[in-house]
């Protein structure tokens, strides 16, 4: 039996704002174009002979003063050494947010399930692109789950006690024990029980971009 059953409390993360994008505005061509060439140290003069260009079009590219033709977003785009698509391409905000959040141990948020026992970590920071939280295995038994585990993005494991089997639809189960990590798809369906006489416990990170 196969179901799309996204953990509840990745749901919640994703409900109250967690990896939630933030809106996009509308790209300013003329201030990419400069930053481009700015981030390669290069003149107004410089810039326009690498792509070809007279300097007072290139300066009225940046000014906002012309809308360049597609012509010459490619000569552009060739003496920028990138292509036509990234000149559109809004860059990653640098930045630096200071964000940070510390979680004692045992302080972090629970959520418990029937076959798992979650703690919510860094709880404190919204919109994050990642969700970390430790996990108690309750589960002894695939049939334990009603079905496979799915949901959206990728999907990091790291056991810190016991032993557990991680049991996937496109590979034999592998058992892992303390140190041992595992990556993957988390669209792909999964479960993970423990196999040791105690509850196994995990680190698990889910993004949520």
């Amino acid at each position: 039996m196969e179901r799309d059953d996204t953990p509840s409390l990745i749901r919640l993360a994703r409900e109250s704002g967690e990896g939630a994008p933030e809106e996009a505005r509308p790209l300013d061509l003329g201030a990419r174009v400069r930053e481009l060439r700015k981030a390669r140290g290069w003149t107004l003069e410089q810039a326009a002979s690498q792509a070809g260009l007279a300097r007072s079009t290139l300066s009225k590219i940046e000014n906002g003063q012309m809308s360049p033709t597609y012509d010459a977003l490619k000569k552009l785009a060739v003496g920028l050494e990138i292509s036509v698509p990234q000149l559109f391409t809004p860059p990653r905000k640098a930045q630096i947010s200071g964000r940070m959040s510390v979680t004692k141990s045992g302080q972090g948020t629970a959520h418990p399930t029937a076959t798992y026992e979650h703690e919510l970590l860094a709880s404190s920071l919204t919109k994050k692109s990642m969700l970390p939280y430790r996990a108690t295995i309750r589960a002894r038994s695939f049939e334990e789950f009603d079905g496979w585990v799915r949901h959206d993005g990728e999907e990091f494991l790291y056991v810190l006690t016991g032993v557990i089997t991680l049991i996937t639809e496109f590979y034999e189960p592998v058992e892992m024990r303390r140190g041992d990590s595992a990556y993957y798809d988390a669209s792909m369906g999964h479960n993970v029980i423990s196999v040791s006489p105690e509850d196994a416990t995990i680190l698990w990170v889910t993004s949520l971009g």
